[in-house]
């Protein structure tokens, strides 16, 4: 028995479009540079994605001096600038992971973040650490969505 021939021709597939946006590194010398094997900021389409920063004074990369209020604000100019090296701003953040040696200190997140974030402010979650790099007391990370 022979199978008889096809009525209609193979469908062919259409042409594949890349479904991952470029992906575009974002640095600033405004920030700490990287100290491991990380990028300060990666942009995916219109989301970039903010490393972890901790209170480092770019220019000299040690801890800044002072207490933990401080420490917040270093780490919140810090994340500006990156912000920023992607031609955004703070205001774009969606979402803020912060990392705390010690939860007690969370209402002084709040009042610093404050002064860099208005409503509508970001998504955020604390999370307690037993320890950071550097010795550091804080690190925040970031997802910013640019144009909205």
């Amino acid at each position: 028995m022979s199978i008889p021939p096809m009525s209609n021709p193979p469908m062919s597939n259409p042409p594949m479009s890349n479904p991952t946006p470029a992906r575009t590194v974002i640095s600033t010398a405004l920030a700490p540079k990287a100290i491991g094997t990380y990028s300060q900021a990666v942009r995916a389409g219109d989301t970039v994605y903010l490393s972890g920063q901790i209170p480092l004074d770019p220019a000299t990369m040690d801890l800044v001096p002072g207490d933990i209020r401080a420490e917040i604000a270093r780490v919140f100019d810090n994340l500006k600038a990156v912000a920023e090296a992607a031609e955004g701003g703070l205001s774009e953040v969606v979402k803020l992971n912060v990392y705390l040696t010690d939860l007690s200190h969370f209402p002084v997140v709040n009042e610093v973040m404050a002064g860099y974030f208005s409503e509508p402010y970001p998504a955020r979650a604390a999370v307690g650490v037993a320890a950071l790099p550097r010795g550091a007391a804080v690190e925040i990370d970031a997802v910013m969505v640019l144009g909205r």
